[in-house]
């Protein structure tokens, strides 16, 4: 039952309307549509790998240190969401979290980070262990980042 629960939420949550209507939401009250049921919400802006025009998608994500940690998790669907192909094409991301927007730059955890953030990714939203049984690509777990300051 709590499979086919979480299963139900994220189908809804990765449907074209939810999406629209969350980015819509997070534009005119970002302090409200910034709190999920399982955490934070953020607003993150990619450039479109095909068009080069700004894309918003609505994801969980927590504050891990300076970064933001999202996972690409598109509901156990077979195919990665399109903001985390974006990313993979242009790594430069804009974050929205609460009305604050930050400038940061994406780039997969490594397999030690993985290891580590995983389970507590899984403790706060259960669903992504979930979606990792419901589907044989792996699912990515993204930090967001500040850029590097060059000679420091």
């Amino acid at each position: 039952m709590r499979r086919l629960f979480y299963l139900a939420v994220g189908r809804l949550a990765t449907t074209r309307w939810w999406t629209a209507y969350h980015r819509r939401w997070y534009r005119v009250a970002p302090a409200l549509a910034s709190r999920g049921a399982w955490g934070p919400v953020v607003l993150i802006t990619t450039v479109g790998r095909r068009t080069g025009e700004p894309r918003s998608a609505p994801v969980f994500g927590w504050p891990e240190g300076e970064a933001v940690v999202v996972v690409a998790s598109n509901a156990g669907h077979d195919r990665a969401p399109a903001w985390y192909l974006n990313l993979r094409a242009n790594p430069d991301v804009e974050v929205n979290l609460s009305g604050r927007v930050r400038r940061l730059r994406a780039r997969d955890a490594t397999s030690e980070e993985r290891e580590r953030l995983w389970p507590k990714l899984v403790r706060l939203y259960p669903g992504y262990e979930v979606y990792r049984t419901t589907t044989a690509r792996p699912i990515p777990v993204v930090l967001l980042e500040p850029p590097a300051i060059v000679g420091r």
